[in-house]
Parts: C-alpha cells; structure tokens; sequence
C-alpha cells in the first residue's frame, strides 16, 4: 500500500502572528511627524472633502482610498494617528493576504511563511504602512483579490463566494488607483484561457476542470468582470454632491477624460524621480521626509530592502526558469504578476515616474524570493538561505530608525543609510 498523501498544516495561526508583529512595529511613532509629510499634502485635503461634500480635489485618482483616509478621520479626529492608522490596518492586511495566497498557491508552510518576512521586511510595505497616501489600499485589495482567487483555485468547493470576493476587492483596488488596472485583469483572463483550452466545444456553459471546478465561463465573467466594474463606479458617490471642475458630476466618462488629462500630463521634473530600471535595481531612493520637526532631526526613506530586491530579482528569474521547466503555476503566476506590474510603467504616458511605483511590483519580489529561499532549503542547502533570512532581518532592524522618524544626532545622520548618490 502506498503511504498517505502529505498534507501540510494551514499556518494561518503563524500567518496572524506576523501580522499582529508587523502592526505593533509599523505603531512605533505613528504620530510623528505631527505635521503632513510628503504626499499627505495632497491627500488628507481630498480626503477632508469626502467629509464635507462640496468641492472636490485631487481628482486625478479614484476615490476610494481618500473615502476610507476620510473614515480614519472621522472614527480617530483629524490629528496624525486618524490620518494614518487605516493605512497601517490596511498594510497589515495586505500582509496577511499575501501569506494567505502563498499558501494557497504553493500549499507550503515554509512559502507562506517567509513570503511574511521578505514582504513584512522590504521597506515598501512598512513605510506605507505608516502614511496616509493611497498606494496601500491598492495593494492591500490587489493581494485579497489574489488571496481570494487562489483559494477558488484550491478549494473549488469554495469558489463561488471566493471569486465574489475577489470581485469585489478587484474593483475596490481599481477605484483606489488606477496602477491596480493591469493586474485586475488577469483572474478574469487566466479563467478565460484556462477553460478556452480545456472545454473549446462548450466554452461558455462548461462547469467543469480547471481553475475552478462548478464555475463556468459567463458566471466567472460576472464575477471578475462585471461585479469590479461596479464596485468602481459605486465608489464614485461622491462626485454626486461634489462640485467638479468640469461642471458635470454624474457624467463619469467626463470625469474619466479630465482624471486621464491629469495624469497624463506633463510636469516639471522632480529631483526625485526616477525609471522602472533604477527600481529594479534598487539605485534610486525617495526622501520621504527629512528635517528638523517635532524636536528633533527625523527623516524617513523610502528604499527596498537590499536583500530582499537584489536577491529577489535573481529569484524571480530563477521562478521564469523552474516554472517553465516544472510546470509550475505558482511560480510562473509570480513571473506574470511581475511582468505585467513593471509593464504598466515601461508604457505608461506619466512623464515622472517614482519610485514608490514598484511598491507592487515589489511584493511579487519578495514572494518570488520566498519560494528561491525554501527550494534552497529543500535541496538541502543552509548557508546561503540562512544568509538570506538573517540579512533580510538585520537590514530591517539597521534602517528602522529611518523608516520610522526616529530622532537622529545631526542633519548629516542621513549618510548612515544613504550609501549611493542614487539614495541621497
């Protein structure tokens, strides 16, 4: 007789510790600076606006993420930890679904698990964890709709309601920023292609194989399709009681034309901006903030951990290769995830572009290098994984201080951290 099938425990126990651990650290002086930093400037009057309804601002990006940014507000009072503690309930969040949705994609304890650390510990997460700017909300909804989407695959018994989900947290990341577009529209084209290949007779009404059993094509349409779709424009209630620039509140592909305009135009460079190359590569940073406030000299620095980006990068190669050669889904899901994130920006008619642009792009990073970590593990190797795991560590705990507004000894302090031109 043949020896039972291994079937690994559900980590989801350890998932929620590394959250909770991941929410009391990014708590530490969430309150400082006291005063709006970078692109709070922008957002915190949009989202004052939600509260009172009469003019709107920041019409560039969709309205979601400054309506719940006005939620804080209205739940904690209009003071820094009202402005930024949904963002960090939200970054958490995110950090939990990417777990979640390692570990349905890979059904491996240790891929969930240092899919934790590398994203908890890459500095993309943890600084807009602490901001009241609108890129966490994107990814947080980006990584449940995944989550959601990889439970459907797994359990198919669950699928119905999971891909409603998923719907729905698809349309919530489009109407919180306009950067989630692309890989909103890959559940819906990866359950197309799948059942285009299996069932071409009975396309549309086929229930049966793959990637969802008990699902058939126009039923996932509505799911994946229609239902983000609405969710979107449901989000636009706002521009109902607004006054617009345009005059016309309810006409939404107005609206669409005029957010189009803004953000495809073109600004005075900035010194900070940078090109979808100098992210890969980890060479150019963002400052964040860095003055004297609140009694000290304080900075924080936007920069992907070193471990994590530069080995992360090798790994997702290493993940194009073992993917197509082992047939692996979830690594080669990792690949188009990624590809399809930096894509968006390669093409993209935005004449400055920024760093915290690969935010997203980043998080596939690190779950790419989680699944390198543990096939290392697996192979038998301890060095180099051990090497990986503690640097990745001792890289978050050395630049704590300047993801967190510490106060620092003199304003050239920054030169502990700023270690190239590139992250001056």
């Amino acid at each position: 007789m043949h020896d039972l099938p291994d079937h690994p425990r559900d980590p989801i126990a350890l998932n929620i510790a590394i959250a909770l651990v991941f929410a009391a650290l990014a708590l530490v002086r969430l309150g400082i600076p006291t005063a709006p930093y970078f692109d709070e400037v922008h957002y915190l009057p949009a989202a004052r606006a939600v509260l009172e309804l009469e003019l709107a601002t920041n019409v560039e990006h969709p309205p979601l993420a400054k309506q719940i940014i006005a939620l804080g507000i209205a739940l904690f009072g209009d003071n820094p930890w009202g402005w930024r503690l949904p963002s960090l309930l939200f970054g958490a969040l995110a950090l939990f679904a990417a777990m979640r949705a390692a570990w349905f994609s890979s059904q491996t304890r240790a891929a969930s698990l240092l899919t934790g650390l590398f994203v908890g510990t890459n500095f993309l997460l943890f600084v807009h964890a602490r901001i009241a700017m609108l890129d966490v909300f994107m990814v947080s909804f980006l990584m449940i709709a995944l989550w959601m989407f990889a439970g459907a695959v797994r359990e198919n018994e669950t699928g119905r309601w999971r891909l409603i989900l998923c719907g729905v947290a698809l349309g919530c990341a489009m109407a919180s920023k306009w950067n989630a577009i692309p890989i909103a529209m890959l559940p819906g084209l990866a359950f197309l292609a799948s059942r285009w290949k299996a069932e071409r007779r009975r396309l549309i009404l086929s229930t049966r194989g793959w990637p969802v059993a008990g699902i058939s094509l126009w039923e996932a349409a509505i799911w994946l399709g229609v239902l983000p779709l609405a969710i979107y424009a449901i989000t636009f209630w706002p521009f109902l009681f607004w006054t617009v620039p345009s005059g016309n509140p309810t006409g939404l592909i107005d609206l669409h034309q005029n957010m189009l305009g803004l953000q495809t135009q073109v600004l005075e460079a900035h010194p900070y901006q940078s090109v979808w190359w100098q992210w890969a590569a980890n060479s150019r940073a963002i400052w964040y903030l860095y003055e004297s406030i609140d009694g000290a000299q304080r900075g924080v620095m936007l920069i992907g951990n070193p471990v994590t980006m530069w080995f992360g990068l090798i790994a997702m190669g290493w993940c194009a290769w073992a993917g197509w050669r082992e047939r692996r889904k979830d690594m080669l899901a990792l690949v188009l995830l990624y590809v399809v994130s930096m894509a968006l920006w390669v093409v993209a008619p935005k004449a400055v572009q920024f760093y915290f642009h690969y935010f997203l792009p980043g998080m596939f990073i690190s779950g790419a290098l989680a699944l390198g970590v543990e096939r290392l593990w697996q192979r038998g190797e301890r060095l180099v994984p051990g090497v990986i795991v503690a640097g990745a560590l001792a890289f978050f705990a050395y630049w704590f201080p300047i993801l967190t507004a510490s106060p620092l000894d003199d304003p050239q302090d920054f030169l502990r951290w700023a270690w190239t031109e590139g992250w001056r």
